[in-house]
């Protein structure tokens, strides 16, 4: 894309301008707020399966009505000048707002999966370079976790940690990286997954318990990746958007967020399996399987019933819970992984570091972050507040990068075993 004229450009206001809009026009769309179930579905759920006679969920959803939104944001794609970055950049967001509404009005039927598989893709999606597909990647972590001995694993790791002390060690950890209280670590009782994160608070599960790994990976994934490029984009006056969870960042959010854990050595071989369950069972419901079959795959792969019935859920999000849709946000993470260490090396190869640094300055997608360097550079848009401590060690990160690069140069299949 051709380099911007930042000075004197009467586009920069006028996307700003439909930016502005689009904000206002989706403050309702919460796509992930409106697709959880209640966590009333979980006992009566679980009581069926312990008399043992599972009966499926039922959810309501409340009918919703975004006809407003989504001709204002028609309005907002036919004003947005798509031969500017910005154009594009504000086109693209209104475009994936106007699908999360579409999936919302849909919610409770099959329709949402069509919407679902626009938004965030499908388990048989080819990962980056048209490599193996997202589910092939899944059965593979899966295969290797299964192989691994839980004896591997350090006996601190093995030690459980409770929501209440997790909750003390994550603020101090917190507060110290903020110099102050952005974030406050809360516990929740009704909450049906193990944590959640936005963009000034963290809850867990009161009855959870954790691991370090969890603790590692709540600091590093949540905290520093999908708080802090809210709380970086909430810096941004030209683009206010860059502070919202617009759909079409998912995958590099998850991506970015998952690349984190990796790079700090917070991922483990559990989590990736966790992650990789979850595209199986995508596929396996896109397939015809219903809740109780997806319940049951989850318990085989050694979760819990309360485990079992949190990420079952998740794949259910917003579909009948009879078979044949699915949810499928969750194929985001193992691709959006790919996606995002493909980045960082290829802007290795180029030096280009810098522009990763955009990608903390909000909430934005791989190819914003090429397109807008211009206006970084110009001081148009402001630089990331904050930043992870892993990128700003450039050395360290270069070295974990430049040794990828020659890594994937060799066939594992040419080695003999000695």
């Amino acid at each position: 894309m051709d380099t911007v004229d930042t000075h004197n450009d009467p586009a920069i206001s006028h996307h700003a301008a439909l930016d502005a809009r689009m904000v206002a026009a989706v403050r309702g769309v919460r796509l992930l707020g409106l697709t959880s179930w209640p966590a009333t579905t979980q006992a009566p759920f679980l009581d069926s399966v312990a008399r043992g006679k599972p009966l499926l969920p039922q959810v309501e959803y409340p009918k919703q009505d975004f006809s407003d939104t989504r001709r204002e944001l028609a309005a907002i794609m036919a004003a947005a000048d798509t031969s500017h970055p910005l154009g594009v950049y504000v086109h693209d967001s209104a475009h994936s707002w106007d699908l999360a509404a579409g999936l919302l009005e849909a919610l409770g039927t099959r329709a949402v999966n069509d919407y679902s598989a626009q938004l965030f893709g499908v388990p048989e999606q080819p990962m980056p370079g048209n490599g193996p597909t997202t589910r092939d990647a899944a059965r593979h972590f899966i295969q290797i976790a299964e192989e691994l001995d839980h004896e591997l694993l350090a006996p601190e790791e093995q030690v459980p940690v409770s929501a209440t002390a997790l909750q003390l060690m994550l603020q101090s950890d917190l507060d110290d990286f903020f110099d102050g209280r952005l974030i406050t670590v809360e516990l929740d009782r009704e909450l049906i997954a193990k944590a959640a994160a936005g963009a000034t608070r963290i809850r867990l599960r009161t009855s959870a318990t954790f691991s370090a790994y969890d603790r590692a990976q709540l600091y590093h994934h949540e905290a520093l990746v999908h708080s802090l490029t809210a709380l970086n984009g909430r810096e941004q006056t030209l683009l206010p958007s860059l502070a919202l969870a617009s759909p079409r960042i998912t995958a590099t959010q998850e991506g970015l967020a998952t690349f984190a854990e990796q790079i700090t050595g917070s991922i483990d071989i559990q989590r990736l399996k966790r992650i990789s369950l979850r595209i199986e069972a995508i596929a396996m419901a896109r397939d015809g399987a219903d809740f109780i079959e997806i319940f049951n795959f989850f318990r085989a792969a050694g979760q819990t019933a309360e485990e079992s019935f949190s990420s079952a859920q998740r794949v259910f999000r917003g579909v009948p819970t009879s078979g044949g849709a699915a949810f499928t946000k969750d194929t985001v993470y193992l691709r959006g992984l790919v996606s995002v260490h493909t980045f960082f090396r290829q802007m290795l190869r180029d030096e280009k570091l810098q522009t990763c640094r955009w990608l903390f300055a909000g909430k934005m997608t791989l190819g914003d972050a090429v397109a807008l360097t211009p206006l970084f550079e110009a001081g148009v848009l402001a630089p990331p507040r904050w930043l992870p401590q892993w990128i700003n060690r450039a050395n360290g990160l270069a070295g974990a990068l430049a040794f990828s690069l020659f890594a994937n140069r060799i066939r594992m299949d040419q080695i003999s075993e000695t």
